[in-house]
């Protein structure tokens, strides 16, 4: 009987190795993939070879697959114009639904494998997505954007599993200790530095502009608005503040941000498009997170046409547009969106 194959993405990382290790061990036929996605100088050398020694230890085939240019495209562009816009990117969840659980399924398919898998803390029953067991490291909110359809083609090992656990594994097999201390990696892999460090290399970032209040009064400045996301509070005068500012809003085209009291940052509707749903239910209350590593808020949604407007008992601070609106029943990722009001 022929074993069942899956695809493992491989980086070079300890959650992927182990998830390598792991479906061996379940009996599978596994081959692992390595992406080269951005351009980020020195990078892919350093893991790269990483990614070949954990298939090496293994005995696992790995692929090389170049997609810096459809990763340009897809990602890191929207990335730029996003910010230029005034609006704060979530390039990851682009990254999944396009490249990780886009491309990668496709070459999936190429080699035959009738499964994919990550190193991605989060569970799947094939029809929802799951939090992970180790609430730290969950990464659920990231694939809200993933295609529902692929689901039942998709494992992830760690999500049953604590991260200190996968260390520990790591460290007690003999070829792969070396794993179980690398440097966790950082959340936006081609951001080294800042954000605003990338952005300096494509647009002109740095042009000092007026800071106004919520009366449309110019009561400071600031040191050019892709410097700023909704809710910071530092980087800008306010003449004769005695209270701490926060930035509202941000105009791109005419380079101001709009600064007020932490008050002023409430928001209790917020209005998204670009939805994937796992529901086809209509109309209905549940929670949603607005950002990563924030608390899910009680909420009501009612979906019409291409957009959802979505109602928050509690008043959440620091809504930027850009950024991921996830619906959670509990547990269960239900869906999402794109906020484009708040």
């Amino acid at each position: 009987m022929m074993k069942e194959k899956v695809l493992v993405g491989m980086s070079g990382g300890v959650d992927s190795t182990i998830t390598t290790l792991m479906l061996k061990e379940q009996g599978y036929e596994v081959e692992g993939l390595y992406m080269k996605l951005h351009s980020k100088p020195g990078y892919h050398e350093i893991h790269q070879a990483r990614a070949q020694k954990a298939a090496d230890e293994l005995g696992v085939k790995l692929h090389v697959l170049d997609l810096q240019e459809k990763f340009n495209k897809k990602v890191f562009q929207p990335f730029i114009d996003t910010y230029a816009e005034g609006k704060t990117p979530n390039p990851c969840a682009l990254c999944n639904r396009t490249m990780k659980f886009g491309e990668m399924i496709e070459f999936a398919d190429e080699i035959g494998a009738q499964y994919l898998a990550t190193g991605h803390y989060i569970k799947t029953d094939g029809e929802y997505f799951y939090q992970a067991e180790d609430d730290t490291k969950d990464q659920s909110y990231f694939l809200f954007y993933v295609r529902q359809e692929i689901l039942p083609r998709l494992k992830f090992p760690l999500g049953e599993l604590l991260k200190s656990d996968i260390k520990k594994t790591a460290a007690s097999i003999e070829g792969l200790e070396s794993f179980s201390s690398q440097a966790e990696s950082s959340e936006i892999c081609f951001v080294e530095t800042t954000y605003t460090d990338v952005l300096k290399k494509y647009v002109p970032v740095d042009q000092v502009g007026e800071v106004l209040n919520t009366k449309g009064e110019v009561v400071g400045e600031h040191k050019g608005y892709m410097h700023y996301t909704i809710g910071k509070r530092k980087g800008f005068t306010v003449r004769g503040a005695h209270d701490p500012h926060f930035v509202i809003s941000i105009d791109s085209k005419k380079n101001q941000i709009v600064v007020g009291k932490k008050e002023e940052l409430a928001c209790n509707e917020v209005v998204i498009n670009n939805l994937n749903m796992f529901t086809k239910v209509k109309e209905f209350d549940t929670t949603v997170k607005l950002r990563y590593r924030t608390t899910a808020v009680p909420c009501h949604v009612r979906i019409d046409g291409e957009r959802a407007y979505v109602q928050l008992e509690t008043s959440v601070f620091g809504v930027a547009v850009g950024q991921a609106a996830v619906f959670y029943d509990d547990d269960k990722l239900i869906g999402g969106g794109w906020i484009v009001e708040a």
